[in-house]
């Protein structure tokens, strides 16, 4: 029987140890940096407009993705292969700056180094078998983490979905939990 999403899938995930694990290792590096965090104002701020950058960027792709039935290559995926990807870097870097632990940006470059580049690599090869033409013109024109300056198909804005973003991921209830997050570590700050 397949598992749609919530807490069982999480935990069937973590038993099988499939891919979705990292989504637990990026949450329970947030809990353990928040909970132990000493932020400082000179970097909690720009650490702050790192996590929310990276929070829409998450928003953004979630609303477009259309999982194994169109290769998505309209709003971020436009510019960027792997725009989910983007945001959770963009938002593990800023919650390290946020939260004034020297040793959160070593232990963010290890889980990022130890998660991606499999995740990036197994992910190209699904589409690629899944999209073949269409994704070998959009790989060949679109890098995996850094956006293009112009999209891949000017023009082409696509159509974001907020019941697309809550459905795949859950993401607008993962961003109110990194928000509360972000809040936590500001309120630290007095």
């Amino acid at each position: 029987m397949a598992i749609a999403f919530g807490l069982d899938r999480f935990l069937h995930d973590i038993r099988n140890r499939r891919e979705r694990f990292r989504q637990f290792v990026g949450i329970t590096f947030v809990i353990l940096i928040t909970a132990a965090a000493s932020p400082e104002e000179i970097l909690f701020f720009p650490g702050a407009v790192l996590v929310i950058l990276g929070i829409a960027t998450r928003l953004w792709a979630s609303g477009h993705i259309k999982k194994n039935r169109v290769l998505a290559t309209d709003g971020p995926y436009g510019y960027v292969r792997h725009p989910l990807y983007v945001g959770n870097i963009t938002m593990g870097f800023g919650f390290a700056l946020a939260s004034g632990l020297w040793w959160s940006l070593p232990l963010i470059c290890g889980i990022l180094l130890a998660f991606y580049p499999p995740a990036i690599r197994r992910e190209d090869e699904k589409l690629h078998r899944r999209f073949e033409r269409e994704w070998e013109q959009w790989h060949k024109e679109t890098r995996a983490l850094i956006p293009r300056l112009t999209p891949y198909r000017p023009g082409q804005p696509g159509n974001w979905s907020f019941w697309q973003s809550l459905r795949q991921n859950g993401e607008p209830i993962i961003a109110l939990f990194l928000l509360f997050c972000l809040y936590f570590l500001y309120w630290k700050l007095h």
